[in-house]
């Protein structure tokens, strides 16, 4: 009888109704993991895109040569930094489902990786964000108010009521864009850490994905130029097992990981602990040193676990265990680093309850402060004037008679009328 070949479908460990299973998970223990020089060659440190990169232990405990040695006052940095990102979340996500935003998009149980990165790297350096990496702004002092009027698309909307919610921009504080076309932002990064070397600078460029975006073919070019180059920039794939409804073994994290990739273009990849703090802050710092002493690219896959939903118009109950997140063995990145300064005598639950008490304080302010920019029911606003700038360097002239045309009817137009009382309404 003749052989025939078969195609081979990936599939999920678990779906819904069924116990979750992370046996696939491939952990290193805590510590065990050798720190090479920033100078070492790729083909040299290979063993780095297999292991996982671990430093604290189950007792909570910093071990192993890439424990950072952060001072305790940094650690409640990031302990404070991490929880205001979860929290904003958290109310974002309510507002969304009341119906006073359209959209949004969570990154519970990923904090550590935009945090301790965002703390690792130095503020001039570019960061090209993907969707999930609010706590970047958070970081570099951002105020969540105008995070939050993006999302209404208000009177201080940064993107000027142009784009939908989340997709933030910054450039006082070197934040690129986000962009909803996936993995758009890696070959951006990697052009931009090649200009910067032209240039002779020492800034360095950052960027993120997730690991679904991964087959897409912008990641292919990215690593391309970036291994030829040898440019200065970390590229972050964060492997959270699912890209919406597709588990990870679809974008080919099932028979590699995908820290595997980058040896193959030569360049260094390293598997990380997404929710180990420390962890994940060490991997950079040892990145970004490379890139600065034109070592060249990073490619750093975290492992973590996509808590939330993919977005507020997704159900995750759908496709995976209802709390499958609850199973993931690689924990919480904020209890685990709560955790840390508690063992250590830095923190305590009493304190952490009041910093939660204080946090979540501060976010309901920001919103109230938004509200009075305008809501997506009530003014003031936008400008639609608004709509002619920012789209060519010098306007041209058929433009700005188009402009002149619509404030010209905007000063003749009958202003709106009052609404009427509710009661009114009624009748």
């Amino acid at each position: 009888m003749t052989a025939r070949s078969r195609l081979h479908v990936p599939s999920p460990p678990a779906r819904p109704g069924q116990e979750p299973d992370f046996s696939y998970v491939q952990i290193s223990p805590a510590g065990a993991v050798a720190r090479p020089d920033v100078t070492a060659a790729a083909r040299d440190i290979e063993d780095l895109s297999l292991q996982m990169v671990r430093v604290l232990d189950a007792e909570h405990r910093a071990v192993g040569p890439w424990h950072p040695h952060l001072d305790p006052e940094e650690l409640q940095v990031g302990l404070r930094h991490m929880l205001l990102t979860r929290l904003f979340d958290d109310r974002m996500q309510r507002i969304q489902r009341q119906g006073r935003i359209s959209f949004y998009i969570k990154s519970t149980g990923e904090e550590a990786v935009a945090v301790a990165q965002g703390m690792a790297l130095r503020p001039t350096d570019m960061l090209f964000p993907s969707y999930r990496q609010q706590g970047l702004h958070v970081v570099r002092g951002r105020n969540l108010v105008e995070l939050m009027c993006q999302c209404l698309s208000n009177t201080r909307d940064m993107c000027k009521g142009r784009q939908m919610p989340i997709m933030y921009h910054w450039l006082s504080g070197n934040i690129f864009t986000i962009s909803g076309n996936l993995a758009t932002q890696f070959p951006q990064a990697v052009g931009w850490a090649m200009a910067a070397a032209i240039k002779g600078e020492d800034r360095i460029a950052a960027s993120w994905i997730g690991e679904g975006s991964s087959a897409e073919a912008d990641f292919h070019h990215a690593m391309t130029f970036a291994a030829v180059y040898q440019a200065p920039v970390i590229l972050n794939l964060v492997n959270n097992q699912w890209a919406i409804s597709t588990f990870q073994g679809f974008a080919g994290g099932e028979h590699k990981t995908f820290a595997q990739r980058g040896p193959g273009y030569g360049i260094p990849g390293i598997r990380v602990d997404g929710n180990d703090f420390l962890a994940v802050y060490a991997v950079t710092q040892w990145a970004a040193q490379r890139a600065r002493q034109s070592g060249g690219p990073t490619l750093i896959e975290h492992v973590t676990y996509r808590a939330a939903a993919h977005s507020t118009s997704d159900d995750p109950s759908r496709y995976r265990p209802k709390e499958e997140w609850r199973a993931w063995p690689l924990g919480d990145p904020i209890t685990r680093l709560r955790d840390h300064l508690i063992a250590l005598g830095e923190w305590s639950a009493e304190r952490h309850e009041r910093l939660e008490k204080e946090l979540e304080a501060q976010v309901n302010a920001c919103w109230k402060e938004a509200e009075s920019y305008g809501t997506l029911a009530a003014g003031p606003n936008l400008d639609p004037l608004t709509m002619f700038e920012d789209v060519f360097k010098d306007m041209p002239a058929n433009l700005q008679r188009q402009r002149e045309e619509l404030r010209a009817l905007l000063q003749t137009a009958p202003a709106p009328a009052a609404e009427a009382p509710r009661a009114q309404q009624k009748r």
